[in-house]
């Protein structure tokens, strides 16, 4: 249940406790300087600059403020404002005395927030320069990692380090092992002398086997990044002259009942384990993105479901299906659409990418994901989208369940958003994954764009699961909730993240699919989290005894 201690996503530079940004034209300065005494949770201190989820959380408030609020930003450098540490990583204190379920939430927010970071630099023209000044282990090298260059002080004894096998008995949580391999081509026997080695690399070493791009003498460290950082910000497109948005607070009312922002709502029914989501079309025609601003409809809609997902994972940990649904009018949304496509500027695309970030909150979402589409609803183009990220979709043929006499009936429509605007993961489109390999279909479904689906065409096209109509509706429906509430929530987070990421496999696939499922299992080992394991002994001078059986 939703308490006083619940946790929160909204944050604002003025009240950071963890990190310093500073903006002097095309280049902005994030510095990482965590309160010892600042944890989200008591019981732990966060020395050596190392990071619990509030951090985090304020590491992604900075990352959207920058491609928002200052388009002039071509540089992002990320740094440590402490002496001789960049980060020493996930703090273990945090890490020992969490619950499993909280331990999985962190590493997959830290998972997107690295990845918005990679987002930021490929989409946006918003490069990210990790300077290494000072010690950098496990978590902390790994924010260096999701950079696009990481410029390592030389200065004799600042290393990089992934020690998480040697001396936690667990693996890299956010990534490190894969963008070691994929992304800095490290070649995999040093990658794995690097990833055993507790002391990790230093200087020309470090360039040498790709872990680090550059060695920046001790002498004029910070002017030499910034150098750097300027001939990097010449190869970008940010508009240096652009007007940015300012991210307002979120007005979000919550109850033990459910959860109400001005476009997105959530209802809570407890005893059956779901949370019915109701995402609300826009009420007005498209107006100027930029004196709308944060209130433009799309943006406004894509904050507050992105906050209403966070909160649901880490405070509604019990609530195991989530049931989507929309209500508005699909030719407004198509006009939306439209107008966001056409703007062809860096606001329009932040918008899109940001859209795009969203939907992918979902996919990797650890819960029954059931789209319901009705009378009044608006899945159309760009929105159609939820629909598709569900595991089932079911439209009702027929007219509204309380009220026979109705005309009105549910249709949906496809759009050019539905093929490739909104990627997944696995760099597919939610009907190329659904449709996998059969490019025939979705040649045809091309074909059947930019007008309403009745529910027996949507059938036809198996773009929905079924179209019960309204007199086995609300029978079927019932029957399908229940059903899910009835199986292991194990087994079904398992079997749903199996099905939504078909086709080829990508460094995003990999850190959600293998890195989350590996370190989960690892996680719950007697050799990491066990009595006499590694994670639990880490600090108090006793050596982990393992059980040396390969499993």
């Amino acid at each position: 249940m939703t308490t006083p201690e619940a946790v929160t996503f909204e944050r604002a530079p003025a009240s950071y406790r963890h990190w310093r940004l500073r903006v002097d034209g095309e280049i902005a300065w994030l510095e990482l300087d965590v309160d010892e005494q600042g944890g989200l949770r008591p019981g732990y201190e966060l020395k050596l600059n190392s990071y619990d989820l509030g951090v985090d959380i304020e590491f992604y408030d900075a990352t959207q403020r920058l491609r928002f609020s200052h388009p002039e930003v071509k540089t992002v450098v990320l740094t440590s404002a402490k002496e001789k540490v960049f980060c020493a990583g996930a703090n273990i204190r945090m890490l020992a005395a969490s619950s499993h379920a909280w331990k999985v939430n962190f590493c997959k927010f830290t998972n997107e927030t690295r990845n918005a970071v990679e987002d930021a630099t490929e989409n946006s023209g918003q490069t990210y320069v990790a300077a290494v000044n000072g010690s950098c282990a496990g978590g902390g090298y790994e924010i260096a990692l999701a950079c696009e260059k990481i410029l390592l002080i030389d200065d004799n004894s600042s290393t990089v380090a992934l020690p998480e096998v040697p001396l936690l008995g667990v693996l890299p949580g956010t990534g490190g092992l894969t963008r070691l391999v994929d992304k800095r081509r490290v070649r995999k026997d040093l990658a794995d002398v690097f990833a055993t080695r507790p002391d990790g690399v230093k200087g020309k070493t470090a360039v040498e086997w790709k872990l680090v791009d550059e060695l920046v003498p001790r002498a004029g460290f910070a002017e030499s990044v910034e150098r750097r950082a300027r001939e990097i910000a010449e190869g970008s497109d940010r508009p240096a002259a652009a007007k940015g948005v300012e991210l307002t607070p979120l007005h979000c009312k919550v109850t033990d009942d459910g959860m109400t922002y001005s476009h997105v709502s959530a209802v809570f029914d407890r005893a059956g384990g779901i949370v019915s989501i109701t995402v609300k079309g826009p009420e007005e025609a498209p107006g100027n993105l930029h004196e709308q601003g944060a209130e433009s409809w799309l943006l406004a809609l894509t904050r507050q479901l992105d906050d209403l997902i966070l909160r649901l994972r880490t405070n509604e940990t019990e609530l195991g299906t989530w049931v989507l649904r929309t209500e508005g009018d699909p030719v407004k949304v198509l006009a939306h659409e439209r107008a966001l496509f056409e703007a062809q500027d860096w606001l329009g695309n932040e918008i899109v990418h940001y859209f795009k970030r969203t939907l992918k909150r979902l996919d990797v979402t650890s819960r029954s994901l059931i789209a319901l589409i009705e009378p009044g609803s608006c899945f159309a183009g760009l929105l159609l989208e939820i629909a598709l990220a569900a595991d089932r979709q079911y439209i009702l043929d027929g007219p509204p369940i309380y009220d026979e006499d109705s005309e009105q009936r549910a249709t949906i429509t496809l759009s050019a958003a539905n093929f490739g605007f909104f990627p997944m993961g696995n760099g597919l489109s939610r009907l190329e994954s659904r449709f996998y390999r059969e490019d025939a279909h979705i040649a045809w479904l091309r074909r059947e764009s930019d007008r309403p689906l009745s529910a027996s065409e949507a059938n036809e096209l198996g773009l929905v699961t079924d179209a019960p109509d309204d007199l086995d509706w609300e029978d079927e429906i019932r029957i399908v909730l229940e059903s899910r509430a009835s199986l292991s929530p194990d087994a079904l987070t398992g079997m749903e993240a199996n099905h939504r990421f078909v086709g080829p496999e990508t460094m995003e696939t990999k850190i959600f699919g293998r890195l989350a499922a590996w370190q989960n299992w690892i996680f719950v080992r007697p050799n990491a989290s066990g009595p006499e394991g590694a994670l639990r002994r880490y600090g108090t001078g006793q050596k982990a005894v393992f059980d040396d059986k390969r499993v």
